[in-house]
């Protein structure tokens, strides 16, 4: 059973900045592609970032040049670094880890972890 547990979201002041993590715990293969995606009220869930087990990464459009997305492979987190905050940023943050084995995809989602952006 593979479990996601997030942390480090909150109410913080536009302008302000928040580090999110995420810990993987269970049977998971080294070889993965873990990330960020966020929802806001009434609207679809949007990619943040991913970033794989290798170090390649991939940032979506809502928030390019504004956060950092990181990992450690050892511990099985993923962290990701917000900064310039603003309102519009206010959402759940869900943390997803996936891979692919032997043509099977593999896919977990986190709880979520609110992040509230004050004006």
């Amino acid at each position: 059973q593979v479990q996601l547990v997030e942390s480090g979201g909150g109410l913080v002041q536009a302008g302000g900045s928040l580090r999110l993590s995420c810990a993987a715990s269970g049977s998971i293969p080294s070889i993965n592609t873990m990330g960020w995606y966020r929802q806001a009220p009434g609207k679809q869930r949007l990619l943040v970032a991913t970033i794989t087990s290798g170090g390649s990464t991939n940032y979506g459009d809502s928030m390019k040049g504004r956060v950092t997305i990181s990992r450690d492979n050892g511990k099985n987190t993923v962290y990701l670094q917000m900064n310039s905050l603003n309102p519009e940023d206010t959402a759940i943050y869900y943390c997803n880890l996936n891979w692919q084995q032997v043509g099977v995809r593999r896919d977990y989602l986190g709880q979520g972890t609110q992040v509230t952006v004050s004006s």
